[in-house]
């Protein structure tokens, strides 16, 4: 993977013709996790069909040291991976396979926890401001047991683009405007953007119409087809064989996630933090936990 250090300008918004309505609207429910980090949840277990190939969506919000500061130790995923983008912070993450990294402001870690992986994600700072998302995608049946894969992308290592309205856009996954994002899956084609909208700007992205999509702005305010979406709001876009993408329009000066995805359509078992496929694969992800096989 290269370094993308530039902003590639775009001379023309993408074409959207019949952009996709907002479905409708989550509040999201506040709870906490790991050793005590306050956070909002928004993409919860019953929204796991809806929004397939996505599983949980978290965003994490504090300038109040007691709110984050014992962040998540030693912890289990498998079957899954998971994507943290850091808006504001300094955060260190190790893992069982040997991997270790700090994901610093506009950063992303991105790691496939496929057969088990142990990790810990602890702050990196004693106050300030800690702020991010963390979003977990389901990896297909036949790779849920692949090697654990790990990478941390600084800002600089983000593809960007910004376009005539003024809009700027970090592009993690997926392809936006002809350009590519740091990392892409064959089976998932995730789609995750990191906007920053002016005041009055629009921003058209086409999506495939079989793909599972939603926003959330976390500053501002968006309009999706006429529907006013405040901050901390997550819009699930409706689907539609005749839609052909999405068309934000800012209310005030915004930033927003993007996200998309082609549905598994495959059964989903979880249990805490094992996502598998069956109730008796989610009972071995268990088992080989407890006898150290991670």
């Amino acid at each position: 993977m290269t370094s993308h250090t530039s902003t590639h300008p775009v001379a023309a918004p993408a074409e959207v013709s019949r952009p996709r309505a907002v479905e409708f609207i989550v509040a999201g429910r506040p709870t906490s996790d790991g050793a005590g980090v306050r956070l909002m949840r928004l993409l919860t277990q019953d929204l796991q069909r809806r929004l397939d190939p996505f599983l949980m969506l978290d965003h994490f919000h504090s300038d109040q040291p007691g709110d984050y500061i014992a962040g998540f130790p030693d912890h289990p995923h498998r079957g899954f991976e998971t994507i943290t983008y850091m808006v504001a912070g300094r955060m260190r993450h190790r893992d069982s396979a040997g991997h270790e990294g700090l994901l610093e402001a506009g950063g992303v870690q991105w790691m496939t926890a496929g057969r088990g992986v142990i990790h810990s994600e602890i702050p990196q700072q004693q106050d300030g401001l800690m702020s991010g998302f963390q979003l977990w995608l389901n990896l297909p049946a036949a790779r849920k047991m692949q090697e654990p894969w790990y990478r941390d992308f600084t800002a600089a290592d983000l593809p960007q683009l910004e376009t005539a309205d003024g809009v700027r856009a970090v592009l993690v996954a997926g392809l936006s405007h002809g350009v590519t994002g740091a990392v892409t899956r064959d089976e998932t084609a995730p789609l995750l953007m990191n906007l920053e909208l002016p005041a009055a700007s629009r921003f058209a992205q086409r999506l495939d119409p079989s793909h599972n999509a939603f926003v959330l702005p976390y500053e501002g305010e968006l309009r999706i087809d006429g529907q006013a979406v405040p901050a901390g709001r997550m819009a699930v876009l409706a689907n539609g064989e005749d839609r052909d993408g999405v068309v934000l329009h800012a209310t005030t000066a915004s930033r927003a996630l993007l996200v998309a995805g082609r549905p598994l359509n495959e059964p989903i078992a979880q249990v805490g933090p094992f996502v598998m496929n069956t109730a008796q694969q989610i009972q071995q992800a268990v088992a080989d936990f407890r006898a150290g096989r991670f």
